[in-house]
């Protein structure tokens, strides 16, 4: 059963490798080679295809996105196996520590978002009495505001191209609040998730492969991708690992000066706060340098922002770029900035749906015009990524007292001011207190397990982490033997890739090898979720644990 279990493993293996090999060896042949040439004529005809590798847009061959690339496609095929053959690996299942997707490996969703989106989606139970009893007063009222706002009342119809007005009216508030700053509806355009935002800043600012966007290395894939997926040029700023993946200014300036020198117009600086896959949240002193350097050089500030809730150390504080750039007395006419928010992550973790949005501020109408006409082209983002995108910000509210003040004197004891509040009228929802146990359940329990993967990793020999502060990945360092760098080499792949292969062969965890998100030359890394459900990490570090012992040992120089 062993051996079998072995060879089919290896079949496997081998299978993926080739596939991979092979449309890297064809993105190696294609770009020297001209369209006209009598190569690429003959190696088009030889398929029965009038579609080949050859002859689509080369932006699309040279595109690469790490979190679902070549390991993933080998642990699908070995979950397959284990479904067809019980038994055959040492493991029986595939965790997948790859990407950021809460609820498939366990996180249950908001109880308050879902009865909203329930009633949403079929108002007609908003009429029945039985809702009174299945459904909380607050998620009925919200339910009742947003149907009320949805053209022709149905989820199923189309909106207006930036998103329902109702809707960016309720994420204008949110902003407002959490920011102590205004902002305006018409600033707010809905989206399926924070990618396509992210797709539609790259497709505005790219002209040509002679466009720059400074990007954090490491970085997470859509960045490098989009930018790639639209010809432009991607350029690296490194983050300091030795100072917690600190973003220093006198590195991105550098960076941008030798850009300029090599004829790149650099037209944006992306920063991911908190930090993905590094996990870093920003000082705010940083930040206000951050937008001075933006501000100074003319660069538009893209301000990836999806992981705002999930901070985890009592020492920072999230900050958004909108509030610090106000805070500094900036504002539309001073400085270019895209905020960037997502449903998919925080505490909600409701990636299937599919909601997100962008604050835009600090364009010109003319530009905001061509901003809102890509937007048009995709007719409108999905409604019930709307909904909940409103719904994150802006959930239930707590109590609040109904005081009026009849001109005597707040100087009182606690005594008497509590006998008032005892009787003063109530004002809040009913779901919050629920809603904040639940949000704070979730938050407390990935901070206890970013702690406990964090201090596994930094035990293993030879491997370094960084406090995850924030964010949902670990992105740890591995100094590699020599032996197992040529073993690589051998197989012509990426050293942090090859122990990524291995470490999935020996226990079924799917993490992401750091090359495929950029590191500075000759350091390896992979990046790991905290996602999985607190009692599987136990078992997730003993399988972590004795793998990297058995890999040091046989590769040990």
């Amino acid at each position: 059963m062993r051996k079998s279990a072995a060879d089919r493993f290896r079949h496997l293996f081998n299978r993926s490798l080739v596939f991979v090999r092979n449309q890297q060896n064809q993105q190696h042949r294609l770009s020297p080679i001209p369209l006209s040439s009598s190569r690429f004529s003959s190696m088009a005809s030889d398929s029965p295809f009038p579609v080949t590798a050859q002859n689509i847009n080369p932006q699309v061959l040279k595109c690469q996105y790490a979190v679902r690339g070549e390991i993933v496609t080998l642990a699908q095929n070995l979950q397959k196996d284990l479904q067809a053959n019980p038994g055959a690996h040492s493991f029986d299942e595939i965790i997948y520590c790859n990407i950021g997707n809460p609820q498939s490996l366990g996180q249950q969703p908001i109880t308050f978002f879902r009865e909203v989106l329930a009633l949403c989606d079929h108002p007609a139970l908003l009429d029945k009495s039985e809702t009174q009893g299945l459904f909380s007063a607050d998620s009925i009222e919200r339910a009742w505001q947003i149907v009320d706002q949805i053209p022709g009342r149905a989820t199923g119809a189309y909106s207006h191209s930036q998103g329902i007005q109702g809707l960016r009216e309720t994420i204008a508030a949110g902003i407002g609040e959490r920011d102590g700053f205004p902002c305006n509806a018409d600033d707010i355009f809905l989206t399926d998730g924070a990618s396509p935002a992210v797709h539609m800043m790259m497709q505005l600012l790219t002209r040509s492969e002679k466009d720059g966007i400074l990007c954090p290395i490491p970085q997470y894939p859509l960045y490098s991708a989009s930018i790639t997926l639209h010809g432009g040029h991607l350029v690296p700023y490194y983050l300091d690992e030795a100072t917690g993946w600190g973003l220093e200014i006198s590195e991105v300036k550098k960076q941008l000066e030798d850009a300029k020198s090599k004829g790149i117009n650099v037209r944006a600086l992306v920063v991911i706060n908190p930090g993905n896959p590094t996990g870093q949240v920003l000082a705010e002193e940083n930040q206000r340098a951050i937008v001075e350097f933006c501000k100074k050089e003319g660069l538009v500030l893209l301000a990836d922002e999806v992981y705002q809730e999930n901070v985890y150390v009592p020492e920072k504080k999230f900050h958004s770029f909108k509030k610090v750039s106000r805070s500094m007395g900036y504002g539309d006419n001073d400085i270019c900035l895209v905020s960037f928010q997502s449903v998919s992550k925080g505490y909600h973790g409701e990636c299937g749906k599919r909601g997100g949005y962008m604050e835009v501020t600090g364009f010109s109408p003319d530009v905001r015009e061509q901003i809102y006409k890509v937007a048009s082209v995709n007719l409108c983002s999905n409604i019930t990524g709307q909904i909940l995108a409103s719904l994150i910000m802006s959930p239930p509210k707590g109590v609040c007292y109904v005081i009026k003040d009849h001109g005597i004197s707040f100087d009182l004891s606690m005594t008497i001011i509590l006998g008032w509040l005892d009787k003063a009228p109530k004002v809040g929802d009913e779901s919050y207190e629920s809603f904040m146990a639940e949000k704070n359940a979730i938050l407390s329990s990935l901070t206890k397990r970013a702690k406990s993967l964090e201090e596994a990793l930094n035990k293993l020999e030879g491997v370094t982490c960084n406090k995850a502060e924030g964010a949902m990945y670990l992105f740890p360092r591995i100094r590699l033997p020599e032996k197992a760098i040529k073993a690589a080499e051998a197989e012509k792949t990426a050293p942090d890739a090859f122990y990524c292969k291995r470490l999935l062969n020996a226990t079924g965890v799917v993490v992401v090898p750091g090359s495929g998100f950029g590191q500075v030359p000759g350091t390896w890394h992979f990046r790991c979720t905290i996602l999985p459900q607190e009692d599987r990490i136990p078992a997730i570090v003993t399988r972590l644990t004795e793998f990297h012992e058995k890999f040091m040992n046989e590769f040990r120089d």
